[in-house]
C-alpha cells in the first residue's frame, strides 16, 4: 500500500493479513459495526476513548512562522490533477477521511469520519462523517463531497484511477455515511487506503469563482481552494512562494488525532530553480529546514558560522526508513526499440560502476540497491524457498529460469581491472543483443545504427552520478547524453513517457498493495500519467500483483511480494542505483520537537513547534 503524495525498511512480526479494527463507536448503531480506525496488518494500538497520539507534545504552543523551500515552481491549486505542477503544503488545507498514526504501521483512525465499518468478505467499505466536520466556510462536510472527490480523482488523475481501480462505486447512503461498493472481495487494504483521499468542497468546485464564471475542476486553477484542512491560503507569488496561515475557526483542532499538532501559524514555501542556490538562502536564514539529499554536501558544506555557532543543529535519524522499502534507479523506457531487450538492459548495469561512483561522489556513504523492496524484511535474497518457491513454479513457463538457478546480484566495480571485466562482460550481452561495434560506435549489427540515447534529469545535483555513467558507457561505444531540464519540464515529459531513460525513487509500505499495479501493471504501460515508467507488461508480473493485492494471509502475501521482487529483477527492467538508511536534516535551533519523534517518521511539521511561540 503506497501513500499517494509522498517524498523508508525495518523488521515487521509476521502476523495474519487481516484488517484489525477497534472497538465500536458507542454513539453509532451497533448493527453496521462501525470503528473508529482500523489496521491492515496489526493490532491497532490507540483505543476507543484515547485523548492524542503519544508522539506528541499536548502542551505544544501554537504560533510562530516556519520557513521551508521547494525546487521548482507551481502553477495549479488544484490538489487532483495530474498535470500541471501542484503548490506544495496543499495537504495542509485538505482534511482526508482517516488519520494515519505515525508510530504504528498502516493504522489510522477517523479525521473527517467518526468511524469505517466493512463486513467480513470486504465488498463494500462505509465511512461514517462526523457531525462537526465543516468547511472554511462554516458548511458541512457531506457525503456528496466525498463521493463528488472520488469520482473527480478517478476521472481526472491516472494514478487515482489505478490505485481505486477496484473500487467501482461511491454513493451516499444515510444522512452522514458514504459508501463504497468493490468489483471483487478479500482487498484487505481497500478500507485504509481510501480513508488517505483527499476530501474536496463540491459545493464550491461547482460554484462561480471570484470572476463571476464557473469553476472547473478538471483544469489547473490559482484561485485560492477552500477545504475543511486546518491551514488556509493566505497569499503567494504564482511560481515564486505561498504563505498557509493557521485557521483560528479549524472545525478539528480539538480532535484527538490532532492535539499537539499543526503549530505553526505561518508555514510559507519558496521556490528555487537550483538546489545549491536553496541550500544558500538556508545557509543565509531564508529557509528554517533542510532536508540534506547530498552525503557530499553533508559531509563537506556545513562548515559555515550558524553550524559552528549552534545556531543550526544536525541530525541523522533512522525513523523515516524503518517501514518503508525503496527502489532508486535509472530507468529504461522500454517503449524505446532500443531498450526492449533484456540483455541490453542487463548490459547497462554492468556499464555503472557504484563502488566508484559511492566511493569519489558520496564520501561512501551509500549502500547499492539489490531489491524493489530494499533494506526491508520484504526483499527478496538467495534462491526462492517454500510458499515463494511453490508460487514460482506454478508459473514456471512464465518467469525466466534465472529466479531458480541464479540470486539476483548487481555487477561489483570499485577498482580498474573489475571495472573492465565488466565492461567486457557487457559488450559480450549486447552483441548477444545484435549489436557490435565498428569502428569506435556500438551499432546495431543488422541497420548500423549507433546506439545512442538520452538520460533526463530533474536536477543539476544528479549530474554528478550521470555523467561519469555516460563516460563508461562510452568505452564500449554507447552514445549517452544528460539533459537536466526545469522540474515542470521534466514533470511533464515523465508523465507522457517522453524520455529514453530517467531517474525514478519507487517507496514502498511493509504492506505493498493496489499502487503495485500503477507501478508495474500491464494496464498501466500505456497510460500516461501512470508510474510505470519502464513500461512493463509481463503477465507474470500482473499476476503476481493480484497475489499480492488479494493474499489471504499475511504469510502469502509475503511470499507473494518477493516473488514478484525476484521477477522484477530477473528482467533487468532498471538499472539499481543506491539510497542511505538515514534521513539527514538540518534546522534552525528555533524550532523545536518532541525528544522522541513517531516511530516510523520525522513528524514534520507536523508535531513540531516555534520556540518564538513558546517564549510567548
Amino acid at each position: 500500500m503506497g501513500r499517494i503524495g509522498m517524498n523508508f525498511g525495518g523488521a515487521v512480526t509476521l502476523v495474519t493479513l487481516t484488517i484489525v479494527s477497534l472497538s465500536p463507536l458507542p454513539s453509532i448503531a451497533q448493527e453496521q459495526n462501525f470503528r473508529i480506525g482500523n489496521s491492515t496488518i496489526s493490532e491497532p494500538k490507540y483505543k476507543p476513548g484515547f485523548t492524542r497520539f503519544d508522539y506528541v507534545n499536548p502542551d505544544a504552543p501554537k504560533g510562530g512562522s516556519l520557513k521551508l523551500s521547494v525546487s521548482g515552481t507551481f502553477d495549479t491549486f488544484n490538489p487532483i490533477l495530474s498535470k500541471g505542477d501542484a503548490a506544495s503544503g496543499l495537504a495542509l488545507v485538505f482534511d482526508t477521511l482517516m488519520k494515519p498514526a505515525e508510530d504504528e504501521l498502516l493504522t489510522s483512525y477517523g479525521l473527517l469520519a467518526e468511524g469505517v465499518s466493512y463486513p467480513s468478505d470486504i465488498s463494500t467499505t462505509t465511512f461514517r462523517l462526523r457531525a462537526e466536520a465543516k468547511w472554511a466556510d462554516g458548511t458541512p462536510v457531506t457525503p456528496e463531497d466525498v463521493v463528488f472527490s472520488f469520482d473527480k480523482a478517478k476521472e481526472h488523475n491516472p494514478l487515482q484511477s489505478n490505485y481505486y481501480a477496484h473500487v467501482v462505486k461511491a454513493e451516499k447512503t444515510g444522512e452522514r455515511d458514504v459508501t463504497f461498493t468493490f468489483n471483487e472481495k478479500g482487498n484487505k487494504e481497500l478500507p485504509d487506503i481510501l480513508g488517505q483521499l483527499t476530501i474536496l468542497p463540491k459545493a464550491w468546485w461547482e460554484g462561480k469563482g471570484p470572476d463571476g464564471k464557473l469553476r472547473d475542476i478538471s483544469k489547473t486553477t490559482l484561485e485560492p481552494v477552500m477545504g475543511s484542512g486546518p491551514y488556509k491560503i493566505a497569499s503567494f507569488s504564482p511560481g515564486g512562494n505561498i504563505i498557509f496561515e493557521l485557521r483560528d475557526d479549524y472545525w478539528g483542532k480539538d480532535l484527538n488525532v490532532n492535539i499537539g499538532q499543526n503549530n505553526f501559524q505561518t508555514i510559507s514555501y519558496g521556490y528555487f530553480g537550483d538546489r545549491d542556490v536553496e541550500f544558500e538562502a538556508f545557509r543565509a536564514g531564508g529557509v528554517d529546514y533542510w532536508y540534506e539529499n547530498s552525503a557530499a554536501r553533508w559531509a563537506t558544506g556545513y562548515d559555515f558560522p550558524a553550524v559552528n555557532d549552534g545556531r543550526i543543529k544536525r541530525e541523522e535519524l533512522g525513523n523515516p526508513f524503518r517501514a518503508t522499502g525503496i527502489m532508486q534507479a535509472l530507468v529504461p523506457n522500454m517503449r524505446r526499440d532500443i531498450f526492449r531487450d533484456q540483455k541490453v538492459r542487463e548490459a547497462l548495469n554492468y556499464a555503472f560502476d557504484f563502488e566508484e561512483l559511492n566511493r569519489t561522489v558520496a564520501f561512501n556513504a551509500y549502500g547499492r540497491v539489490d531489491s524493489y523492496f530494499w533494506n526491508t524484511e520484504l526483499a527478496s535474497s538467495g534462491l526462492p524457498q517454500g510458499r515463494e518457491l511453490e508460487i514460482l513454479e506454478s508459473m514456471k513457463d512464465k518467469v525466466p529460469p534465472a529466479v531458480f538457478t541464479m540470486p539476483y546480484t548487481n555487477p561489483t566495480g570499485g577498482n580498474p581491472q573489475k571495472s573492465r571485466d565488466n565492461l567486457r562482460k557487457a559488450i559480450g550481452l549486447l552483441k548477444e543483443a545484435g549489436y557490435e561495434i565498428r569502428g569506435s560506435a556500438m551499432v546495431n549489427s543488422k541497420t548500423g545504427k549507433p546506439f545512442s540515447f538520452e538520460i533526463l534529469l530533474a536536477s543539476p545535483i544528479l549530474e554528478r552520478w550521470a555523467l561519469p555513467y555516460t563516460q563508461n558507457l562510452r568505452k564500449i561505444g554507447i552514445d549517452a547524453r544528460v539533459r537536466t531540464v526545469d522540474p515542470a519540464q521534466y514533470t511533464n515529459r515523465a508523465r507522457s513517457f517522453d524520455f529514453d531513460m530517467i531517474w525514478n525513487v519507487w517507496g514502498e509500505t511493509m504492506n505493498p498493495g493496489n499502487e503495485q499495479a500503477d507501478y508495474w501493471g500491464s494496464g498501466s504501460a500505456n497510460q500516461q500519467g501512470s508510474r510505470n515508467y519502464a513500461g512493463i507488461a509481463d503477465p507474470a508480473v500482473d499476476a503476481l500483483i493480484r497475489m499480492v493485492i488479494f493474499a489471504p494471509n499475511r504469510e502469502e502475501q509475503v511470499a507473494a511480494i518477493k516473488a514478484m521482487d525476484r521477477v522484477l529483477l530477473a528482467h533487468h527492467y532498471v538499472i539499481p542505483l543506491f539510497y542511505g538508511k538515514t534521513a539527514r536534516i538540518a534546522y534552525r535551533n528555533e524550532l523545536d520537537r518532541p525528544a522522541e519523534l513517531p516511530t516510523y517518521s520525522l513528524g514534520f511539521p507536523d508535531v513540531w513547534w516555534s520556540k518564538k511561540a513558546s517564549a510567548k
